[in-house]
């Protein structure tokens, strides 16, 4: 690779080749490096090379240099580049019979030199490494349509000049970030195993599937089972950890007799203060003995808030039409979740409260006489209203108020 003279190594050279050349044929002729509107200072005949475009390689960009980066190391790819350049063509004293004999030899001098040789590049420019790059710089024709070639000049904000466009490619310039270089390794796997490999897909490493609640609920709620199954969770012994953004630690519970390498189950414990309504991840450890733990996947699962009782029931509106709930609940509700009662198909809010409980108090308003379901929502989980214990399911007794 080279360093950051490339580019200015490739122009240098171009420069070069093109003079060496055009003297022979025209002598008197002088090759510049300058942006078009400042490139013509003389009435003499000029070829003037601008570069107007870079690019980045597309075959190179994300690639490591294989004699600098060795399997197992991670490199920095090289700053590879495509360049684009435009030589424009001034005959003596503006005439263009001479500038199109200029441009001529100047395309037949690059159509007879595709590559840039090392030795052009080392001697074009000083302290430049860009011939000792693994790839050839090469240089082809871009063919350009007029619409192309009259936005270009137009960018450049001066007069027209009949030119051509060349793309020089590649260029690698090397990254100054160190390479990551790790230790060989010495041993694969334990006793120098190796890969291991099966005749299925199924992952050889303990996987949790699916989360199960009683019932098919779709949510969980405290002293509750949970079903989980998987595969390879079989071990000395298997802890679940529970987590949620609200507590400040995991929490690792035991799993309940009878556990086989594909199902076990867990019961939540029924706390309703440490426990607070949100979606919980679940994860594996499985523990044997001699040998590392062993951490499955993560599932998540919700916990719903449960209504507890509720009074009055019946409730008797006032003058007004209004009437006042008290519902307790678990688990508690803490001051930062969002919660509200769905009265039938109303949503209702509750009081303003001060301090973590499992009581909430609801007003009501307007609301007709009727016997209504209730549903407590919790930061967007609902209390479980249909019982899926029976077939076919049907809404929970339990739940309903009776407005009088």
């Amino acid at each position: 690779m080279s360093n950051s003279l490339a580019i200015a190594a490739v122009t240098a050279t171009l420069t070069h080749l093109l003079n060496d050349g055009i003297i022979l044929d025209t002598p008197g002729t002088t090759v510049t490096a300058k942006p078009p509107e400042k490139a013509r200072n003389t009435r003499n005949n000029q070829l003037n090379l601008f570069l107007y475009q870079t690019m980045p390689n597309a075959a190179w960009r994300n690639m490591d240099m294989t004699p600098q980066v060795k399997p197992g190391e991670t490199g920095q790819p090289p700053l590879a580049l495509n360049l684009f350049y435009l030589i424009t063509a001034y005959g003596e004293d503006e005439d263009d019979i001479k500038s199109h004999r200029l441009l001529g030899k100047a395309m037949s001098i690059l159509h007879d030199h595709p590559l840039l040789d090392a030795n052009e590049i080392r001697d074009a420019l000083p302290d430049n490494d860009l011939y000792q790059q693994i790839e050839r710089v090469r240089i082809t024709p871009q063919p350009m349509s007029l619409e192309e070639m009259s936005k270009l000049w137009m960018m450049f904000q001066t007069q027209y000049r009949i030119s051509a466009a060349y793309q020089v490619a590649v260029v690698l310039i090397e990254s100054t970030l160190s390479v990551k270089t790790p230790l060989p390794v010495l041993t694969r796997g334990t006793n120098d195993s190796g890969v291991s490999s099966q005749a299925d897909l199924i992952p050889p490493f303990p996987t949790l599937e699916v989360i199960i609640p009683i019932n098919q609920q779709p949510s969980a709620r405290l002293g509750e089972e949970l079903t989980i199954k998987g595969h390879h969770l079989s071990g000395d012994d298997v802890v679940i950890r529970l987590s949620n953004p609200s507590l400040p630690t995991a929490i690792e519970l035991t799993t309940l007799p009878g556990r086989t390498a594909q199902e076990l189950k867990i019961l939540l414990p029924n706390n309703p203060a440490q426990l607070p309504v949100g979606f919980y991840s679940l994860v594996g450890v499985i523990k044997q003995t001699n040998q590392p733990d062993k951490t499955t996947n993560e599932l998540l699962f919700s916990l719903a808030p449960s209504i507890v009782d509720f009074s009055p029931n019946p409730a008797v509106r006032n003058p007004s039409g209004n009437v006042t709930l008290t519902v307790n609940c678990s688990p508690e509700i803490r001051l930062d979740q969002r919660v509200s009662l769905l009265v039938g198909d109303r949503e209702v809010s509750p009081q303003v409260r001060t301090n973590q409980s499992e009581a909430l108090v609801f007003e009501i308003n307007n609301i007709a006489v009727g016997e209504y379901f209730l549903r407590l929502r919790v930061d967007g989980i609902d209390s479980l209203l249909i019982n899926r214990g029976v077939k076919p399911p049907v809404f929970d007794a339990t739940q309903k108020v009776i407005i009088q």
